[in-house]
Formats: structure tokens, C-alpha cells, sequence
């Protein structure tokens, strides 16, 4: 099984909605031209992007980067992490280690001294994102907007 992980194009959208569906099941389903509107703005973001790892042609799974520029830090960004999801079929076989992996080496080349992501409050992810060096060192706080 090969894995490349590479940037997403808009003929991915199909499958990062697919990706979506199974991060947060009870969302209701973008209309496309809702998506398609969505991932053209997204697309002019500067220092926005959406990675996908693909296993022989197929896209097995996702992660949202952002590289934030920062005024403290000598200057240094941040790269913030958001959406991660590997399709269930293709969990426990190095897709999600290979985005972070991915993810870490994009913060490097932005010159950013950290890379910062908030994780379901599930064991089971805890675990993942510490195997792959993150670590549990501040509190996290949201504040969901209706």
C-alpha cells in the first residue's frame, strides 16, 4: 500500500465532503454549490492548506492546515491543525501518521515554531496524536457559535 500525501485540488471535493460525512456523521450534507463557493475561498487563502493522503488513487484521508502568521516568537508563524479524519477503512494503517507527519514538515518549511491542533476528547485519539510527538500541554477552551 502506497501512500502520498500531497495538497488537495478541487477535484478532491467530493472526497474530502465523503471524509467529512464520517468526522461529523450528523452534519447535513453541504449542497455542492455551497461547497464549491467554499473551496474556491478557501483556495485564495494564503498560507491555507488542505492536505490529502492517497492510497493507490483513492483519498484515504484529510487535515486542514494553516499557517498563521505571528508577531511574537522572533516573528515565527504558528501552523494550526483542524479537520483530521482518516476513512474508516483505511484507520490503524499509517494514513493519519503520514498527514501529521506531512503537516509538521509544512510548519517546518513556513519557519513555524509550533504546530497546535485540538483533539476529540477521545483516549483512542490522545493516543495517536502523542505517537506522533504531540503533546498535552495547555488547556483548550471553545466556544461554539450558533
Amino acid at each position: 500500500m502506497k501512500i502520498t500525501v500531497r495538497s488537495a485540488s478541487e477535484g478532491d471535493l467530493s472526497a474530502l465532503l465523503a471524509l467529512y460525512s464520517e468526522l461529523n456523521p450528523d452534519d447535513t450534507p453541504l449542497p455542492r454549490a455551497s461547497a464549491d463557493a467554499i473551496w474556491t475561498a478557501i483556495s485564495k487563502q494564503q498560507g491555507r492548506t488542505i492536505l490529502v493522503a492517497d492510497v493507490d488513487g483513492s483519498v484515504a484521508g484529510t487535515a486542514d492546515c494553516i499557517v498563521m502568521p505571528n508577531l511574537t516568537r522572533g516573528g515565527r508563524a504558528i501552523l494550526f491543525v483542524e479537520n483530521v479524519v482518516v476513512a474508516d477503512s483505511f484507520q490503524r494503517r499509517g494514513v493519519g501518521r503520514r498527514l501529521m507527519e506531512a503537516a509538521v514538515q509544512l510548519g517546518e518549511s513556513a519557519d513555524c515554531y509550533k504546530a497546535q491542533l485540538l483533539a476529540a476528547d477521545d483516549e483512542y485519539v490522545h493516543t495517536f496524536y502523542e505517537a506522533c510527538g504531540f503533546k498535552a500541554t495547555a488547556q483548550g477552551f471553545r466556544r461554539y457559535i450558533a
